[in-house]
């Protein structure tokens, strides 16, 4: 009777879960097994034929022009991005977690770019970058600039752009984690701190920064992730221009598919990338030991 009473609990758990395993089987699991076999094919997305050239596709990778410019692109983007979010978001958490009024008021603020959509914040952010009679170029010609940067009509300022925007929107939610983690440190340590005579400066080094150590690898983590899955702004403010000087992987597998209809060589570039995100997030999760402190 037991027995028949835990095996009727255990089909009624599985009659729960069955929906989203269909779900997850029908629109996760089977497009990453099909997208590796397309990766090993010549498919293009619109013939009902093509043929296997196995690792054709990933050899190709490496001798065409595009796709090292498109890693190039991504791992400069990657870096001003991760730097300037972890420093933007921790400046921010600690600001907040200094006030006693308004901190709610001012976290919302932060917190709202994130949450904004982003073909929105594309198509403003784009109005205002405008080189000609753009608010900001506007701005700095008022105050003394005679040559202002073209911004997204610039190879040289174009990228760097995309990743003020990419901040702006971004640091609030990262901004969030870290304001968690100062808000879980004892007030105690400071007080014993300060009885000792240790400076504020030296009390934000020697014990602010080692206990949010925790939420300072959990921001490294999702940042170092989302700067090589940057795809949205790229499309709608650039399309991967001037030239080349904004077509990262993301967008570089957009255009090899759903442009150039070549569904096997772009399915090889996210494998590519996929394996690219696996192995820096697995060199992160190896480092920590030697610097994060979870007491």
């Amino acid at each position: 009777m037991m027995q028949s009473s835990r095996r009727k609990r255990g089909w009624i758990g599985w009659m729960f879960v069955l929906p989203s395993l269909i779900v997850f089987t029908l629109f996760m699991f089977l497009p990453i097994i099909l997208g590796f076999w397309y990766s090993l094919t010549n498919y293009t997305g619109l013939s009902k034929t093509y043929d296997f050239i196995g690792f054709g596709n990933y050899a190709k990778l490496f001798s065409d022009r595009y796709f090292k410019v498109s890693i190039k692109n991504n791992i400069i983007y990657a870096v001003l991005f991760s730097t300037m979010t972890m420093l933007v978001s921790l400046i921010l958490a600690s600001l907040l977690n200094q006030l006693t009024k308004f901190r709610k008021l001012f976290r919302t603020l932060f917190f709202l770019p994130y949450i904004s959509s982003m073909v929105s914040v594309a198509v403003i952010w784009k109005m205002i970058f405008n080189p000609a009679g753009g608010p900001l170029n506007t701005i700095l010609q008022q105050i003394g600039a005679a040559n202002p940067p073209q911004w997204l009509a610039s190879t040289k300022w174009a990228l760097f752009a995309v990743v003020i925007v990419s901040v702006w929107k971004s640091c609030g939610y990262y901004m969030l984690i870290f304001l968690a983690g100062l808000q879980n440190i004892p007030d105690s340590l400071y007080e014993s701190a300060a009885l000792d005579g240790a400076s504020s400066l030296k009390r934000y080094f020697k014990i602010t920064l080692p206990m949010i150590t925790p939420s300072i690898f959990l921001n490294m983590v999702l940042v170092t992730i989302n700067s090589f899955q940057v795809f949205d702004l790229v499309n709608v403010m650039t399309e991967g221009g001037p030239g080349m000087s904004t077509n990262v992987l993301s967008y570089r597998i957009y255009y090899e598919g759903f442009k150039r209809m070549n569904m096997g060589y772009a399915s090889s570039i996210a494998y590519f990338l996929f394996a690219l995100i696996l192995a820096v997030t697995a060199v992160q999760f190896l480092m920590q030991k030697h610097w994060v402190h979870y007491d």
